[in-house]
């Protein structure tokens, strides 16, 4: 009997695939390993095995793996089970979980490797321009990558040149795979075998007598090796002894000195522990009380309480029981922003157990994370991190904490798995037979729903930490300012004496607008045209600290015009502001307080969150002006006001989620004023003060909110109350997509009636030079969820067998919220 192995490939398959193993490599293999597979004429892929087997495939001839990659599974059997979930709820396939969840540097590819063939003789003159300038450097070097040929011939285009030259049989190309981590390797010194006995070391402190540096650097390190008894990295030598690495250099060359290599983390941790966790106040202590006890019948808690109310407290308590019980504990964000506050606060308790997992490390980091997390280490008790951290290879995972669960960023939409992070935790939880903790100042109806059904327990936590107050809260009418000449720029005279008498008092002030860049429209003020992106249906917004006009959906930049386009008029005037244009006119109103902004554009870099985040700690900056980052639960001891410059814009956006969404910002932004012993402030500017929402959010009344909400989504048939499945079809061509989806909305309503809406464009119906077009499949409470989607992926299979749509992309999403 021959054995087969079947694998994961990383790329969209519906099906795993087979492969022939030997008798040897079948007793080795285990679920969770990776391979290296041919795939294709001539593709290697790292593939992951799934399960052995003696059944070979019946429609092809199955080939060789090349070779095995580990000698244990970096993928564990519970994470093989958690991503199966992934991938069938969220209509996706293994592989595009798999590419998702695993770092690069584990997936290996092949890259093409040209080399000379030896065997041929070569005439130059039968050789073309380009095909020389290959030829020609295949003499200097004896193998070349197509990435190399490009930057050789200065073209994108190289595959017709190189096939050429195989047919004239000049070059051979060949598959290699490149293993992509390298550990990081910190360079040690110690005193060399030689000199170790006490003649030797006096012998060698009279020749250095004359080398006063040399012999400086040789008595720091015995200094530096009597007092921590640890081995001397070789730069700390150089900083302690204040010579250059070239005088450590001669030493070693000399063998007085000699330097070793240890494999160390890249991310570690060098603080020590500071903190005990604080004395919970009575409130805390009934709430875990209560928490402790709900988990006795059910596994997911819903943690409702008011902005700082001390939630981050309670967690700590829950993880340290967990850990005095030898549980993992997976703390989840959602944004990359909000762990450097936290990382901070939990090494503070637990020190180097703690782990952090995101998409900002490189991608060594996340390989040394991932191993650590896999082996149970004492650095992984506790994995901190944003949605990807849910697809880590824990092994004894006690207690899974949401924060902020009612966010939007939990929820991916590009590229597949389109997984909810919130709704995939609680699985994960189930597979470990953990507990979920569900913790927010603004809960998502989807969650406060299912807790007043009973499905999640329910604990609130209705007082601030310290009984301070909630921030008083004033709705201030745009309208009305306008119209009585009391506006500077987009400063109504309300906010500017707040904000004057917040900072005269050495307070701090929080200025929030959702949108970056200077301007969102560059208008003609004689023709009326504005700038359009060219791959994209949206006009170009201003940034005026580069100069440039940017496209927030593609990435498409142009420089700022001088005149217009259209008419060639030199008259263009900016509509709109975004964050850059209020942080302009706050230094021109304030230009003795420091301004500092807080979006995509200031924190690209790794540390951009941190460096900000610090700096406003240490009131190095008075007014901080940002995007909804700002918002989602940082804690700032000195911030007394609050001021939303626009509410409407949040309030009028085309989204059945859109008011609740916009209580959930003003009140998790409103909730960052006045966190210490002082009443804090929030000015909300907006034209339409009476709006339900506002007025909510000004008497601090979720309920309220809740129950309007939910009323309209009874009344419309969205969630909670019916689930939602969102199909886009996108292509190039306008009226290929017409076409497409006008034969995928018939062939769904012919299955779900007046439950399926659409063809619809989307407000912005061209992104990236493809067109899209929206069809939206409502699920009532009764209708089976598995059979919806047997259903809509046998009309996706039909619809892909038309020739003529095959070059349609279709995107399922699932849960579309």
């Amino acid at each position: 009997m021959t054995d087969f192995v079947d694998v994961i490939l990383p790329i969209p398959l519906q099906k795993a695939f087979t492969y022939y193993i030997t008798e040897a490599e079948a007793s080795f293999l285990k679920p969770g390993m990776r391979v290296a597979v041919p795939f294709g004429k001539s593709k290697i892929y790292t593939a992951l095995v799934y399960k052995t087997h003696k059944t070979p495939p019946t429609v092809y001839e199955a080939k060789t793996i090349h070779q095995i990659l580990d000698k244990e599974p970096l993928v564990t059997n519970k994470q093989i089970q958690h991503w199966q979930w992934i991938a069938s709820y969220y209509m996706c396939s293994l592989g595009e979980v798999m590419r998702a969840a695993m770092p690069n540097a584990f997936i290996l590819e092949s890259e093409t490797i040209i080399s000379r063939n030896e065997n041929q003789q070569v005439l130059d003159s039968d050789l073309k321009d380009d095909e020389f300038l290959i030829y020609e450097a295949l003499h200097h070097q004896s193998s070349l990558k197509v990435a190399d040929i490009v930057s050789i011939l200065d073209k994108k285009r190289v595959l017709p040149i190189l096939n050429g030259l195989v047919e004239k049989g000049v070059i051979k190309l060949q598959e290699e795979i490149y293993e992509k981590y390298t550990p990081k390797l910190v360079r040690y010194v110690r005193l060399h075998v030689n000199h170790k006995s006490e003649e030797k070391l006096q012998e060698l402190l009279e020749i250095l007598n004359r080398a006063k540096k040399q012999r400086e650097v040789v008595l720091t390190l015995f200094q530096m090796e009597a007092t921590s008894k640890k081995p001397v990295k070789l730069s700390e030598l150089v900083a302690q002894s204040g010579a250059s690495v070239a005088v450590v250099k001669t030493l070693i060359d000399k063998n007085i000195l000699e330097d070793y290599h240890i494999q160390t983390d890249r991310v570690l941790f060098e603080g020590d522990l500071t903190s005990t966790s604080k004395q919970l106040n009575t409130f805390q202590t009934k709430a875990i009380d209560e928490i402790t006890l709900q988990f006795k019948e059910k596994s997911v808690v819903l943690l409702h309480g008011v902005t700082s109310s001390g939630k981050t407290e309670i967690y700590i308590k829950l993880i340290e029981q967990q850990l005095a019980i030898g549980k993992q504990v997976l703390y989840l964000l959602p944004e990359i922003a909000l762990t450097t506050q936290l990382v901070s606060r939990l090494q503070d308790y637990f020190g180097e157990q703690v782990t952090v997992f995101h998409s900002r490390y490189s991608g060594n980091e996340r390989v040394e994370a991932w191993n650590n997390i896999l082996e149970n280490s004492s650095k992984a008790q506790i994995v901190i991190g944003a949605r990807s951290a849910l697809l880590l290879p824990f092994k004894t995972l006690g207690l899974i904490i949401v924060d902020e669960e009612h966010e939007q960023s939990y929820k991916q939409f590009d590229p597949a798995p389109r997984y909810h992070a919130r709704d995939a935790a609680i699985v994960l939880a189930n597979i470990f037979n953990a507990k979920t903790l569900l913790g927010t100042a603004t809960p998502s109806l989807e969650s406060y729903y299912n807790a007043s059904e009973g499905k999640y327990g329910l604990v609130e936590l209705n007082q601030r930490y310290n009984n301070v107050l909630m921030p008083e809260i004033e709705l201030v009418d745009l309208a009305d300012k306008y119209k009585r000449k009391r506006m500077k720029g987009h400063f109504s005279d309300r906010l500017i004496e707040e904000m004057t008498e917040a900072l005269a008092e050495g307070f701090q002030v929080i200025l929030f607008q959702n949108r970056r860049g200077f301007s969102p429209i560059v208008e003609c003020t004689t023709c009326g045209h504005s700038p359009q992106c060219p791959n994209c249906d949206v006009s170009l917004t201003y940034h005026q600290y580069r100069d440039q006009l940017r496209c927030h959906y593609c990435g498409y930049n142009s420089a700022m015009l001088k005149s217009c386009q259209a008419c060639g008029n030199v008259a263009l005037d900016t509509k709109g502001f975004g964050t850059e244009q209020i942080e302009e006119e706050v230094k021109t109103l304030f230009p003795d307080n420091s301004v500092a902004r807080m979006d995509l554009d200031t924190t690209r870099g790794k540390y951009g969150f941190e460096k900000l985040i610090t700096r406003f700690e240490q009131k190095e900056i008075d007014i901080l002006v940002g995007t909804q980052m700002l918002t989602k639960g940082l804690d700032f001891r000195f911030v007394k006001l609050v001021g939303i410059l626009n509410a409407d814009n949040l309030l009028n956006f085309p989204d059945f989620r859109a008011h609740e969404r916009s209580y959930q910002l003003m009140a998790q932004v409103s909730g960052r004023a006045g966190r210490t012993d002082l009443r804090g402030k929030v000015l909300i500017q907006t034209y339409n003060p009476h709006h339900n929402i506002l007025q909510q959010v000004s008497t601090n009344s979720y309920y309220e909110m809740y129950k309007e909400q939910l009323n309209d989504r009874y009344n419309y048939k969205y969630p909670p109350v019916f689930r939602l499945i969102k199909i886009t079809l996108k292509h190039k061509d306008y009226n290929r997509v017409n076409i497409a989806a006008d034969w995928y909305a018939k062939s769904l309503r012919q299955l779900f009636k007046s439950n399926v809406l659409g063809p619809e464009f989307p407000p912005v119906s061209r992104i990236r030079n493809l067109y899209h077009k929206n069809i939206l499949i409502k699920i009532p409470p009764k209708q089976s969820l598995a059979k919806t989607k047997e259903a809509i992926l046998k009309i996706d299979n039909s619809f892909m067998s038309v020739k003529d749509f095959r070059s349609v992309r279709v995107i399922i999403n699932v849960d579309n919220y």
